[in-house]
């Protein structure tokens, strides 16, 4: 069970689905009210449980998991307020701003948003995994809304800054081999940047900054 202080930010209805379907992990970014009432923004990745209410369209409203790692702003927001807001975009520079800086906002959905739900998270599990402790949450969505529709696209500069943005975060982790992460981290950026628009350059050039810091 999660330590919570609330009960959230809004009543729970039953009838709230997600937005969008979950076919394996679904990178989104999440908000959750800090105790200087700015909204963190946050990478987290979703997993739909392996049931057959596993919420595949748009609508439903089974839960799904995620996982933080480390004493981050998200695991300690989700134990004061109890949830937060999953958002969906297609925003490079928000992606990798949200991955790997300290980003907070005054509003609680980013203007890039395509689509968000606004979620109760529930801690079911927790443990360790090469020297980092995390913590399993389940989501349920209790308001939801779709702000953009628009004729799906693959990208490969944006799929590269979400794969930079995993390697990126996690340099100086023992448990991974640096080495390899910096080759990886080079050659997505290298797609990126031959492949991408101008807002994966400047999410490129981003990242590149927030690891200097």
């Amino acid at each position: 069970m999660s330590d919570r202080e609330d009960g959230g930010s809004g009543p729970e209805s039953e009838d709230a689905g997600w937005p969008v379907a979950f076919r394996g992990v679904t990178e989104s970014v999440v908000t959750t009210l800090s105790p200087n009432d700015l909204w963190n923004v946050a990478a987290l990745g979703l997993h739909p449980p392996e049931s057959p209410d596993s919420p595949d369209e748009p609508g439903e409203s089974a839960a799904v998991t995620a996982r933080t790692w480390g004493n981050t702003r998200t695991r300690r927001n989700f134990h004061r307020r109890g949830g937060g807001y999953v958002q969906f975009t297609r925003d490079p520079v928000d992606f990798a701003d949200a991955a790997l800086s300290i980003y907070e906002i005054e509003e609680p959905v980013l203007a890039s948003a395509d689509a968000w739900a606004e979620v109760a998270a529930e801690r079911v599990d927790a443990g360790e995994s090469g020297g980092t402790e995390w913590e399993e949450w389940e989501l349920r969505p209790r308001e939801a809304a779709v702000e953009c529709e628009t004729v799906p696209t693959v990208s490969r500069g944006f799929n590269a800054v979400v794969e930079a943005t995993v390697a990126a975060s996690r340099l100086g982790v023992d448990a991974y081999d640096q080495s390899t992460l910096r080759d990886r981290l080079a050659y997505f950026e290298a797609v990126g940047r031959t492949c991408g628009d101008r807002r994966v350059e400047r999410a490129f050039d981003r990242l590149r900054s927030h690891l200097d810091e």
